[in-house]
């Protein structure tokens, strides 16, 4: 699966738990790491839990391994790392308090649809 396919894949888990304020940036001109961050907020710590784990679930389905997650015990902020995706499920006060959008806000694209 190639990056574009995986973040339609990301964003359309994303979507299927009613994540709030996608954001997909490209991220490739900036840094090494990944090629693309997704934020979007969860409504709860129970939320921001189920939509990291229904982007796992949704990428394991496809044969896409993820190679870390953290942050799922406590559910303020929880990242999971794709390798070619990165994604970070947020409540909105600890997006708001860290806005690591501004830090990437060049990269900025149009959210992902199918």
């Amino acid at each position: 699966m190639n990056a574009k396919q995986l973040k339609v894949l990301v964003v359309k888990a994303i979507e299927a738990l009613k994540g709030n304020d996608i954001k997909v940036m490209d991220v490739r001109d900036m840094t090494s790491v990944t090629d693309s961050m997704i934020i979007v907020s969860g409504t709860s710590g129970r939320h921001v839990k189920s939509i990291a784990n229904n982007v796992v679930d949704e990428c394991k389905k496809n044969r896409v391994r993820p190679l870390g997650m953290e942050g799922d015990e406590q559910g303020e902020w929880v990242l999971v790392d794709l390798g070619d995706v990165i994604v970070h499920v947020m409540l909105p006060a600890t997006r708001q308090f860290y806005d690591i959008e501004r830090l990437w806000e060049p990269a900025s694209e149009a959210l992902v649809s199918s």
